[in-house]
């Protein structure tokens, strides 16, 4: 143990996001846990592992106790996968990754035009199927654009062209779609409280819509990205003509042009309501009353960036622990923000593993040691007197 006296009330509250490539949510508790001890022994520590609606969502969910549940649902390119969510008190947390995520797609393969979200239905209904009332649909980390179309296909939605024909999956394919009927959609979405996480607020189409923003992550050229952002225009129009203009609201309300357009799906169709992914995932898995044990915060992702700041697991931990008046420092494998901006994050300061292994493939190899050390370093910082 360092020379130096420990503060004696001292309780420390890790509610840290993933470092993605390298540690999940729970090995980055582990590690500082780990690392705070080294220099404080039988440190009072409390982990809370937390995500913002995208991929690691479900995992943070188990850790905080609820039950993991799997799945066979239909991937992104058609084949089976198994998806886990998780279940407790008649709340389930659904990641949509887990059913139609980038994941599930070969290293270096794309399919922009025709990746399917019909797995992600199947899995809203396995979760209605275990007896959810609320679910918590964290969306992000999606392999397709399809604005939901498949999603709702496996609900019980029909999507035919001119010819009475089903639409093929994808969203390339809606560029053909005549008309669609939700009258057969599973009755049951009317008695749950559909919670759509995430961390975008983009529209469907346009500039800032999903084709244009996510697409070349998934594979689209600037040909794929304009046919995507036309065949969703279509399927926002048809759904217009089946069920009147809050189709073409919702196509412009935050949220819609998540994960490839899903987040339009479910707002029109199920009766979904937007909220910022981490607001609703600190709800979920008790962030209050663990802060509220808690004199210092640990929080941080792989990148804090700017894009840390729009809703991202560390920002809105921050945000949190500053309205509770609780210090709260971070940890990252990348800094790439001033001290201002931290500090109007919420954040006192912030510990990077490249501080310490500054070649970034060696760090991202070490960060389960590096992150040990950087969180002795914070515990000679904060916790020493």
């Amino acid at each position: 143990m360092t020379d130096g006296a420990v503060f004696e009330t001292a309780r420390v509250l890790v509610a840290a996001d993933k470092f993605k490539g390298s540690l999940t949510a729970v090995q980055v508790a582990e590690r500082v846990t780990a690392g705070l001890r080294r220099v404080v022994p039988g440190l009072p520590v409390e982990t809370l592992p937390v995500a913002d609606g995208g991929d690691g969502t479900v995992a943070a969910a188990i850790a905080a106790g609820f039950e993991r549940r799997e799945a066979r649902v239909t991937g992104p390119l058609g084949t089976q996968v198994t998806a886990a969510f998780a279940v407790r008190d008649g709340v389930a947390v659904v990641e949509m990754a887990e059913a139609s995520g980038l994941q599930h797609l070969p290293s270096g393969v794309f399919a922009p035009l025709t990746a399917t979200t019909y797995g992600s239905g199947e899995l809203l209904l396995a979760a209605l199927d275990a007896g959810a009332r609320t679910i918590v649909f964290g969306v992000g980390g999606s392999a397709t654009t399809d604005g939901g179309a498949g999603m709702l296909a496996a609900l019980g939605a029909r999507f035919l062209d001119a010819a009475g024909d089903p639409v093929a999956p994808g969203g390339g394919p809606l560029a053909s779609l005549a008309t669609a009927d939700l009258s057969s959609l599973d009755p049951r979405f009317a008695s749950v409280d559909l919670v759509l996480a995430s961390d975008v607020d983009n529209p469907l189409t346009g500039p800032k819509g999903a084709p244009a923003v996510y697409g070349p992550q998934k594979g689209a050229n600037p040909q794929d990205v304009a046919a995507l952002d036309a065949a969703l225009g279509r399927f926002a129009k048809v759904l217009e003509a089946s069920v009147g203009a809050r189709a073409a609201e919702a196509a412009l309300a935050p949220g819609a042009g998540a994960a490839g357009g899903i987040g339009y799906g479910a707002l029109v169709a199920l009766g979904a309501r937007f909220r910022p992914g981490i607001e609703v995932m600190l709800d979920v898995l008790g962030f209050a009353p663990a802060l509220a044990r808690a004199t210092l915060v640990i929080t941080g992702e792989g990148s804090l960036d700017e894009q840390t700041l729009h809703g991202k697991a560390p920002a809105g931990v921050a945000a949190a622990a500053r309205a509770a008046g609780i210090e709260v420092v971070a940890v990252c494998g990348r800094l790439a923000l001033p001290p201002q901006a931290l500090g109007r994050a919420g954040i006192r300061r912030a510990y990077a593993l490249t501080d310490l292994e500054p070649d970034p493939a060696r760090c991202m190899a070490e960060a389960g040691p590096l992150l040990e050390r950087t969180a002795e370093r914070i515990a000679q910082d904060f916790l020493l007197v």
